[in-house]
């Protein structure tokens, strides 16, 4: 299995054991070491009392693309430290795109960027910094014990 093949089974692993990402409604358009790139559609039980999207929508969308970034390397890793600013309100079927870009990493810890982006308008509705501590174990254990 190479480098692709192996963030790909990572991911693909990690989204059929998370529910709330399921629940999300979270596509995976893009992954590979350090990378992803997400989407999906706003919805009305994720709105607040303002008909507007709940800052927890997209804060959960972009820590998602965060861990599946960070762990697309093959190593498994957690959030140590996440932030997140909210810039535009978002509003139901509005379909949101997160990207990650890695910003450096060490053996034992890497920081990411994951912009929050409505696909209609392209404009950033959330900038979301994140922290993740790499483990010493590899994701190949786990997902080739799998059926």
């Amino acid at each position: 299995m190479n480098e692709q093949e192996l963030a790909k089974a990572i991911v693909d692993f990690m989204m059929r054991n998370d529910p709330f990402s399921q629940w999300l409604g979270i596509q995976v358009l893009q992954v590979q070491p350090g990378y992803c790139r997400l989407s999906m559609e706003v919805r009305a039980p994720m709105l607040n009392g303002f008909s507007k999207a709940h800052g927890g929508i997209s804060y959960s969308l972009a820590d998602s693309c965060l861990a599946f970034a960070a762990n697309a390397f093959g190593i498994q890793c957690m959030s140590v430290e996440t932030s997140i600013s909210h810039l535009r309100p978002v509003a139901e079927g509005d379909v949101l795109l997160a990207e990650s870009t890695l910003l450096d990493r060490s053996t034992r810890l890497a920081r990411y960027s994951i912009v929050v982006s409505r696909q209609a308008d392209a404009k950033p509705v959330a900038h979301f910094k994140g922290t993740v501590f790499h483990s010493t174990e590899p994701w190949i254990n786990l997902i080739t014990e799998q059926p």
